[in-house]
């Protein structure tokens, strides 16, 4: 069996309406013929687009493949006896080039439920964000289910929504049941549960090239919808140079932020989970058993529970979002 290393995957490129070219002018990937590149997903275990093994003796396997011959040397024997086969997270890069639709996604028990699935827990990081940009999370106000579905009804769902001004290093958590949307002119990083289920809600009476308008899922969202008010949306946190910066910490991943201006030793013996960096400025090289491995800005790496300690070398300087489950 061949040995584990640090591992990088081949990207999935997603064509999306509101999609543009940040991840291609500023990310500096490659999306080849895609008009509207919306999303990239970097690490995905979500059955429709199982993540490939882009260089290494494994190159050409599946993360799927992985976790089957591995197992818990791969993710942690705690991950792998709560997740079998499937891998837990999924990483992404979004470019909002317009406003996202308004949605909702299930928690566990209501995904279980209605699609056999997990339910999707997410974090966004704000990489860059064009001035007046903006975003959706929650409510501005206590709601009930009724008073929502008479905004909705009657055109002035934007209206009870709460919009918050964005700046490049924001951080927002985002629990099952939270309505949102990503705002125009934002490109951000996202960590969420392996899933895909999106209930949209509204979607500004937007229209594709052939004049159809999007799949709107309002009886689906109505039990999935968290209808509280909460003071703070935003997640609060300090940023330090040269220290680990911890940020979110949920059932379903704890992620903290590294921003490094020189080189630094990683131990994660303490953990029994994969972690995954995520560089969203600089670049670094991974030192692992005498091998380097190279890191820039838009790319992602996975660690193996079997690597307990790495080098991270620089030249220029890094960020990366750090992610491991608990």
């Amino acid at each position: 069996m061949s040995a584990l290393y640090p591992l990088k995957f081949k990207t999935i490129y997603k064509d999306k309406i509101w999609g543009g070219h940040k991840i291609e002018t500023y990310l500096h990937k490659d999306i080849g013929d895609l008009p509207n590149c919306g999303e990239t997903w970097e690490i995905s275990g979500v059955k429709s687009d199982v993540s490939v093994v882009d260089s290494g003796e494994l190159k050409g396997q599946s993360l799927a493949d992985l976790l089957e011959k591995f197992q818990g040397e791969l993710v942690g024997e705690k991950v792998y006896a709560h997740f079998g086969n499937i891998f837990p997270l999924l990483v992404k890069f979004i470019d909002a080039n317009d406003d996202l639709s308004v949605q909702v996604h299930p928690d566990d028990k209501l995904a279980k439920e209605r699609h056999n699935s997990f339910g999707k827990t997410e974090m966004w990081y704000v990489i860059e964000a064009d001035p007046g940009s903006t975003l959706i999370t929650g409510f501005n106000r206590e709601m009930t289910e009724q008073e929502y579905v008479d905004a909705l009804n009657s055109g002035h769902i934007m209206d009870i929504l709460n919009k918050e001004d964005v700046t490049a290093g924001d951080v927002y958590f985002l629990p099952a049941g939270r309505v949102h949307t990503i705002g125009k002119g934002l490109l951000i990083a996202e960590i969420q549960q392996t899933s895909d289920i999106t209930y949209r809600i509204y979607d500004f009476d937007r229209v594709d090239d052939k004049g159809n308008k999007r799949e709107l899922h309002t009886e689906e969202a109505l039990a999935a919808i968290d209808y509280k008010h909460y003071d703070e949306y935003k997640t609060l946190y300090t940023p330090v140079k040269d220290e680990t910066v911890h940020v979110v910490t949920c059932p379903y991943f704890t992620n903290n932020i590294l921003d490094f201006t020189h080189g630094t030793e990683k131990d994660y013996s303490a953990l029994d989970s994969f972690v995954i960096h995520v560089c969203v400025a600089g670049e670094y090289t991974i030192t692992h058993n005498g091998a380097a491995y190279p890191v820039k800005m838009g790319e992602c790496i996975l660690l193996p529970k079997t690597i307990d300690k790495v080098e991270l070398t620089t030249t220029s300087g890094f960020k990366i979002l750090e992610s491991y489950i608990e």
